[in-house]
C-alpha cells in the first residue's frame, strides 16, 4: 500500500486460504477482477482468528470487508467423513493443518464485526453459497439456520461471484448504502417483518426454518421440499426469488442467480495477470500443496450438467456450461511456456468435468437450463447434442506451442458424455490414450449397483462396462500401458450390505485393489445429503435405504478390502 502510495483499500478480503495469486483460488481471482474495474483491493489470509488486531493489518477498507472461509467448506476440510480431524490441509502453508477455525465463515465475520463494526460484511464462496438457506448440517447433526443469520453478515453472495461482486461494488462506490441493495442477482439478504417481502415479485415461500428443523415425518418430509424448491428455481433464465421464514420473523430472500459469464467475460477474467505463484511470505515454510497440480493448468470451462446426487458443483457453479474461446486457451498456454518454472507440461485442460467443454444444447447456450429433468440421467435428453469437435480442436492446437511437451487431462472424463458422441466419440477417446493420460485415467462409475446408482443419478453400470473393454482395446491398439483408475463410493444412500457385496465381488472378479475407497460425505447442498438426512429420495418423495452411524459405514468400507485382498 505504501508502494502505490494508497491510504486505505476500497475492498479487504479475508480468506481461508493461503494467498496464492492462481485463477483457482478466489481471492486472487475476484481481487484482480476488482482490481482490474479501478478499485484498491488488500487480502489478509488466513488470519490469527484468535487476535482481532489481525484484521486491522491493512487499515479499514472504504467500502466493505469481502470474506470467502476458502476453497473447501472448512469443515470437510478439517474432518474426514468419519468426523476424524485430518492432519493436513492443502491450502495451508506446509499443508499445517489448524490455521483456520471451524465453521470459519462464522468465526471471520465475528473477527471483522469486533475490529470495525461499521464497515459492511459480504460472505461469499463454497462454505457460504451451500449453506445459504436453512440446511442439515452433518458433523452437528442438526438443520442449521441460513449462515447468513448465524454470521449477522450484510449480504450473501452464492455461486460464482464475480457479477454480483463487480455490480455491489460499484453501487458502494456510487454511494449507495449496503441496506439499499437487496435486488442484486446471486445474493441473499435478509429483511425483517413479512411485509418487507412484497419488495420481489413472484416470490416463493420455502418451508420455514422451524418446520424443517425437526426430525418428525412431516418435518422431513418438508424439508425435501424445500430441497426441491431450491432446485425448481435454480436455472437463471426462470428462477423466482425465494423466500425462508426464520425466528422472530426474519426473512432470508434468495434473488434469481446470476447471468453466466460470456465467453469473452470468462476470456478476459482468467487471462488477468496472474503470477501463479504462492506468496513468497510461504518459501520458507513449505509452499502451498494445493497450488501444485493446478499450478499449470488451464480452466476451461464452468459448471457441470452430470447430475450427480451427492455433488455441490451444481448448487455452486450451476448445470450450465459457460465455456472460454480456444484463442483465450492458447493466449495463456502460451503465456505459461514463457513462465520461469514451467517444465513443458500442462497439467491440465478442463473444469468440474474436462469433456463437458461447451453448451450442449440451445438452452445452454442462452445461458439456462430444465429445471424439470436431467441433461444425462437417467437418459440422455433428446436435446443433449454430444460433441467433442471443439475440445479436440483446441487440445490439439495446445500440443502445437512450442515448448509445450505434454497436455494432460486431469480433471474428470464423463465416459458415457463419450460414448453419446456418435460423431466423434472414438475419435476423443483415441485422442485422449494417445496423447493426454499419464499412465492412468482418472473415471468415476462410484458403484455398480443399480438402485444405488440411481440414487446418485449416475448412469448404468454397463456403460462403464463398455468403457472399460473400448479403453483397453484402444491403448492395447498403440501400444501404450495405461489404466483406468476408478472411484466407487460406499454407504451412499440406497447402499445396504448386500450392495457394498457386490460392489466388492465385482472389484475382485476385475482384480483391482482400491488404493482409496470414497466414503460418502453428506455436506450442505447435495441432493444426496437431503436422502441421507431425510430418507427420502427427494425427486420421488419415496423412502430408500440409509446407512446411519460408524459402524455400518465403516464395515461398508472395509467389505471391499476383505474381498479385494482374498
Amino acid at each position: 500500500m505504501e508502494d502505490r502510495g494508497w491510504k486505505e483499500c476500497d475492498f479487504i478480503f479475508v480468506s481461508g486460504d493461503a494467498y496464492v495469486d492462481h485463477p483457482s483460488f478466489a481471492s486472487a481471482l475476484l481481487c484482480r477482477m476488482l482490481s482490474e474495474a479501478g478499485f484498491r483491493t488488500g487480502i489478509i489470509p488466513q488470519p490469527d482468528w484468535k487476535d482481532h488486531s489481525s484484521y486491522t493489518v491493512l487499515g479499514r477498507p472504504r467500502l466493505a470487508f469481502l470474506m470467502g472461509a476458502g476453497s473447501m467448506d472448512s469443515m470437510v476440510a478439517h474432518y474426514t467423513a468419519a468426523k476424524r480431524k485430518r492432519s493436513d490441509d492443502a491450502y495451508s502453508p506446509g499443508g499445517k493443518s489448524g490455521l483456520r477455525p471451524d465453521r470459519a465463515a462464522l468465526v471471520y465475520v465475528e473477527g471483522i464485526r469486533r475490529a470495525y463494526k461499521d464497515v459492511p460484511v459480504i460472505i461469499g464462496g463454497i462454505e457460504a453459497s451451500l449453506r445459504r438457506f436453512a440446511h442439515y448440517d452433518y458433523w452437528s447433526d442438526t438443520v442449521r439456520r441460513s449462515i447468513l443469520l448465524d454470521s449477522k453478515a450484510d449480504i450473501l453472495v452464492y455461486g460464482m461471484g464475480e457479477k454480483p461482486l463487480l455490480n455491489i461494488a460499484r453501487r458502494l462506490a456510487e454511494g449507495q448504502t449496503i441496506g439499499s441493495i437487496i435486488d442484486e442477482r446471486g445474493t441473499c439478504v435478509r429483511v425483517h417483518g413479512r411485509a418487507a417481502i412484497n419488495q420481489w415479485k413472484d416470490v416463493v415461500l420455502l418451508p420455514n426454518y422451524n418446520t424443517v428443523k425437526g426430525r418428525d415425518e412431516a418435518s422431513l418430509f418438508a424439508y425435501a421440499e424445500h430441497f426441491m424448491a431450491q432446485k425448481q428455481n435454480s436455472d437463471p433464465l426462470t428462477a423466482k426469488p425465494l423466500a425462508e421464514e426464520n425466528d422472530g420473523d426474519r426473512w432470508v430472500i434468495q434473488n434469481p442467480p446470476a447471468l453466466l459469464l460470456s465467453t469473452g467475460e470468462m476470456d478476459r477474467l482468467y487471462e488477468l495477470p496472474f503470477t501463479r505463484k504462492a506468496h513468497p511470505m510461504y518459501d520458507t515454510q513449505g509452499g502451498i500443496d494445493a497450488l501444485k497440480e493446478v499450478s499449470f493448468s488451464l480452466i476451461s470451462s464452468r459448471g457441470c450438467f452430470g447430475g450427480c446426487s451427492f455433488c455441490a458443483i451444481t448448487s455452486h457453479q450451476g448445470r450450465a456450461v459457460a465455456g472460454r474461446s480456444k484463442e483465450s486457451l492458447l493466449r495463456e498456454a502460451r503465456t505459461l511456456a514463457a513462465h520461469d518454472d514451467f517444465k513443458g507440461y500442462i497439467h491440465d485442460v478442463g473444469g468440474p468435468t474436462a469433456n463437458f467443454f461447451r453448451p450442449v444444447c440451445e438452452k445452454q447456450e442462452r445461458g439456462g437450463f430444465c429445471t424439470d429433468r436431467e441433461c444425462l440421467y437417467p437418459r440422455p435428453c433428446p436435446n443433449l447434442k454430444a460433441d467433442h469437435k471443439l475440445y479436440l480442436s483446441a487440445l490439439k492446437a495446445l500440443r502445437k506451442i512450442q515448448g509445450i511437451k505434454k497436455v494432460f487431462i486431469r480433471s474428470g472424463i464423463r465416459f458415457d458424455f463419450i460414448q453419446h458422441d456418435k460423431k466423434h466419440g472414438k475419435e476423443f477417446l483415441e485422442t485422449l490414450c494417445q496423447f493426454h493420460v499419464s499412465g492412468q485415467l482418472k473415471v468415476a462409475p462410484e458403484h455398480t449397483c443399480a438402485n444405488v446408482l440411481e440414487a446418485m443419478g449416475k448412469c448404468p453400470h454397463s456403460s462403464y462396462e463398455e468403457f472399460r473393454k473400448d479403453f483397453n482395446a484402444v491403448n492395447k491398439r498403440l501400444g501404450l500401458k495405461q489404466y483406468l483408475l476408478p472411484y466407487f463410493i460406499t454407504s451412499h444412500p440406497g447402499a445396504d450390505m448386500n450392495s457394498a457385496e457386490e460392489l466388492a465381488r465385482y472389484l475382485k472378479k476385475t482384480r483391482f485393489i482400491p488404493e482409496q475407497t470414497q466414503e460418502f460425505y453428506p455436506t450442505p447442498g447435495t441432493m444426496s445429503t437431503v436422502m441421507y438426512h431425510t430418507g427420502l429420495d427427494p425427486r420421488t418423495m419415496k423412502p430408500l435405504y440409509v446407512a446411519k452411524g460408524e459402524k455400518e459405514r465403516r464395515k461398508q468400507k472395509e467389505l471391499l478390502k476383505t474381498y479385494t485382498n482374498q
